[in-house]
């Protein structure tokens, strides 16, 4: 499962980093497969999420309608060339400008120096339908949640899953805590 294969360009977006609905269907998808599950793939996909802090989109936007509505704001802006686009953002590591979509949501949008993947594409900080979370977190969560499933999560059984990922065991009950409650997240319908 390729978590930007369906991004169109100019975006470079990882929804399973970003976009809360994704992440449910992309461990919805992992968990039809249980009796067939490639661990390694499964771990390759989820370490993608990177090591950062980094905020995920409720709000009930699709990948596909986020995108289309960005890419609206940047025909409107004259904006959908990389010169274009990079002079009005900005190329340093610290430039960025955002934009909000019809649901009150606020995006960042940042150059990135690729000829076809140029404007990388992310929830802005505290924007409406949004909230923030370790990516180490999210990590665990999402691997226990596919791989262990136990509706009571013991410390031992996350650091099951965080010693897939090579992650260092959770030691205090607040990590312990974080991961739980994120679980819980990804359990809720």
């Amino acid at each position: 499962m390729e978590t930007d294969s369906k991004i169109p360009v100019p975006f470079q977006f990882n929804p399973l980093k970003h976009h809360f609905g994704y992440i449910r269907d992309f461990a919805s998808l992992w968990l039809s497969e249980e009796t067939r599950i490639d661990k390694k793939l499964l771990i390759k996909e989820v370490k993608r999420i990177g090591s950062s802090v980094m905020d995920v989109y409720t709000g009930s936007l699709s990948v596909q309608e986020i995108c289309t509505g960005l890419r609206h704001f940047l025909e409107s802006k004259g904006l959908c060339d990389q010169d274009a686009f990079s002079k009005w953002a900005g190329t340093s590591f610290s430039d960025f400008r955002t934009a909000e979509l019809s649901d009150n949501s606020v995006w960042m949008l940042k150059f990135h120096n690729d000829a076809k993947r140029f404007v990388h594409l992310f929830p802005a900080r505290l924007s409406p339908h949004s909230f923030r979370v370790k990516a180490n977190t999210l990590k665990s969560a999402i691997l226990y949640y596919i791989l262990i499933g136990k509706d009571f999560v013991s410390g031992e059984d996350l650091n099951k899953a965080r010693k897939l990922l090579g992650l260092s065991p959770v030691k205090t009950a607040a990590d312990a805590e974080a991961i739980t409650e994120m679980i819980e997240v990804l359990r809720d319908e």
